[in-house]
């Protein structure tokens, strides 16, 4: 194969088939007909000896040399876009999806102010939000599927970046006609009620002290310090005892009416259910450290003026969650 019989337009198309695995919806973000991606997408199977792409029930699924191709072909294109000066964002007037990834609460705390902000400043403006837990998310922000993953992460490789969104530490959360209410929590109530926690992933699934870790991103699956609370009791013979992990930290308030349990959850959200009145936040009886939620994305897109846009919206927004 040489070099000097690939069309640029071809690694468009290639893209953008990559990106929606559909031939249609490929065309409408290029502005051509389906005939004519299919056309291309024949003519790069000419030149590359390889089908590219399978026709299946899900759409155009990518072959082995599609997927080691992808993330160098998106890299590629987005280096030639910032030497020729032609990336140009206006949030007035661009039309444009951003695709975030996040998890329930990080989204109900960030999203509505965000929403609020790109109404006024970028109403043609749309973003997607994907769940952060979904497989492979180093691999999503490797090949553009995803332009920004927002959450805690123990390790970001090297061609990841990453800014500090806030910080953060466990505390709990109780209903205010709780018996205990009224007084400050003990490690000995934390013995007597059962805990509800929010794990997104456990050791069955591959998690180490409530890390995954997929292609040297480690993410948290565990929206609480397993490890700090396990300190916090080891001189007892007794540790206290999850009776409830759920997917869905949004769920907690119901699962704490007419309840005696106890809810170990992120600070930040804490405060947030805790305006509703129903809810009490009380610091945990143990120590804690904070940890930081960190907005990651991949090194290619640093020049994209779009996405330092839209960073710095979040970090923007971001504030108000942290001056609460």
């Amino acid at each position: 194969m040489s070099a000097e019989r690939i069309d640029l337009n071809l690694l468009r198309v290639f893209d953008a088939i990559f990106e929606d695995r559909n031939l249609a919806l490929a065309g409408k973000r290029l502005h051509l007909s389906q005939s004519a991606i299919s056309h291309a997408l024949g003519r790069m199977r000419d030149v590359l000896g390889d089908d590219l792409f399978v026709r299946t029930g899900r759409g155009m699924e990518p072959t082995v040399r599609a997927l080691a191709m992808a993330t160098q072909v998106r890299g590629a294109l987005a280096q030639i876009k910032a030497a020729l000066g032609v990336d140009t964002f206006d949030p007035a007037i661009a039309r444009r999806t951003f695709v975030l990834a996040a998890n329930d609460y990080i989204t109900a705390l960030l999203l509505g102010r965000l929403s609020q902000r790109l109404s006024a400043e970028a109403p043609l403006v749309d973003i997607v939000v994907r769940p952060s837990t979904r497989l492979d998310l180093a691999g999503q922000i490797d090949v553009g599927r995803i332009d920004i993953a927002i959450g805690i992460f123990a390790d970001v490789p090297r061609r990841f970046r990453s800014i500090d969104v806030w910080a953060q530490t466990d505390v709990l959360l109780l209903h205010r006609e709780h018996a205990i209410a009224e007084r400050p929590l003990t490690r000995e109530d934390l013995l007597t009620y059962p805990l509800v926690a929010v794990s997104q992933g456990g050791e069955e699934e591959g998690a180490v002290s409530g890390f995954i870790v997929e292609r040297g991103l480690a993410r948290q699956s565990e929206m609480f310090d397993r490890d700090a609370l396990n300190r916090g009791f080891a001189d007892s013979a007794d540790v206290p005892r999850v009776r409830m992990a759920v997917a869905h930290s949004l769920a907690i308030p119901a699962l704490l009416r007419h309840s005696d349990m106890l809810a170990l959850v992120p600070s930040s959200l804490g405060r947030e259910l805790e305006r509703s009145g129903e809810l009490k936040m009380c610091a945990t009886p143990y120590t804690c450290p904070d940890v930081t939620v960190r907005a990651v994305w991949h090194e290619r897109n640093d020049a994209d003026p779009g996405l330092q846009w839209l960073r710095q919206q979040l970090i923007d927004v971001s504030r108000q969650v942290r001056s609460r």
